[in-house]
């Protein structure tokens, strides 16, 4: 008996052990998950500031005289993909529902499809299929971290933009849903859409007296589009990286009920065996009495 309680305490111990590094990284997903929906949630009202200053833009009466390489509908038959996607464990088919979204997505499109990859992984997937691959960008670790990858990713797209290589612009992310759910998700960032840009045309204005453009029309149109890029950018990473970490945590809450299963069942199985050897030991001591009583 002693050798299988022992062997059970120590599966029970080694048990034990697991669940509070499962629980300690449950805490960790928990919270990297409210910082990035934060990190969202902040953007909505500057993303509204810039919408209303290029509805502005557009409903100015010289509008057309303003339309600029972003918003030009051009036919050089290229198109540019950034697909956010995971370099940490843990995250099921994080990678492949994203990757496959856009091999799926891109390959109804006729034009040709040059990809960025966030991360190494989803690099590899993407690689696996046969899309051109641009280059890898890293993941970022925490929201101070996205601002640096969004910057780099305008960097790069405005070269191939002012080299003439480049037509539109995509993003493919995963987006959270409800509980631990994402959805892969695509948005066409560049050339900006007509039917958007008349949308924004008509957004109403929250004060009596109507904007006026002071200065180079051009240059405002172009610097409130750089901002609407970068807001975009920042919240499709910071989507992308809430999804992952929702994907962690629901893993993490699964092996937490695996183990609590586990743990139950060992408890069990070792109280029984304890409480055999108790059973036995008391039989013996009752068979010796017996014995000596006869006697």
């Amino acid at each position: 008996m002693s050798d299988t309680s022992a062997s059970l305490r120590r599966k029970i111990d080694s048990a034990g052990n697991l669940q509070s590094v499962v629980r300690t990284m449950k805490a960790l997903a928990a919270s990297s998950i409210g910082q990035y929906e934060q990190s969202v949630r902040a953007l909505g009202d500057y993303y509204h500031t810039v919408e209303l200053g290029l509805g502005v833009c557009f409903r100015d009466a010289d509008s057309s005289g303003l339309m600029t390489g972003e918003t030009k509908q051009t036919n050089k038959g290229v198109i540019e993909a950034v697909v956010f996607g995971s370099d940490q464990g843990l995250v099921g088919q994080f990678n492949d529902l994203v990757a496959d979204y856009a091999v799926k997505t891109l390959a109804t499109l006729t034009a040709k499809a040059n990809v960025w990859a966030v991360g190494e992984r989803v690099q590899a997937r993407l690689a696996d299929v046969g899309l051109p691959l641009l280059g890898l960008f890293t993941v970022p670790n925490s929201v101070t971290a996205i601002s640096s990858l969004v910057g780099q990713i305008l960097v790069e797209s405005k070269t191939h933009r002012d080299q003439g290589e480049v037509s539109e612009l995509y993003l493919f992310y995963n987006r959270p849903a409800s509980g631990a759910v994402y959805t892969p998700v695509s948005q066409r960032l560049l050339p900006l859409d007509a039917t958007w840009r008349r949308e924004l045309a008509e957004l109403h204005w929250p004060l009596e007296n109507l904007p006026e453009i002071i200065g180079d029309k051009t240059e405002t149109l172009r610097a409130l589009i750089r901002e609407y890029l970068f807001v975009s950018l920042f919240r499709a990473c910071a989507e992308s990286l809430a999804s992952e970490n929702a994907s962690r945590l629901a893993a993490m809450q699964r092996a937490d009920k695996n183990i609590d299963e586990l743990l139950e069942g060992l408890n069990r199985t070792f109280h029984q065996l304890r409480q055999s050897g108790i059973d036995e030991e008391l039989f013996d001591v009752i068979s010796g009495f017996e014995a000596l009583s006869t006697n």
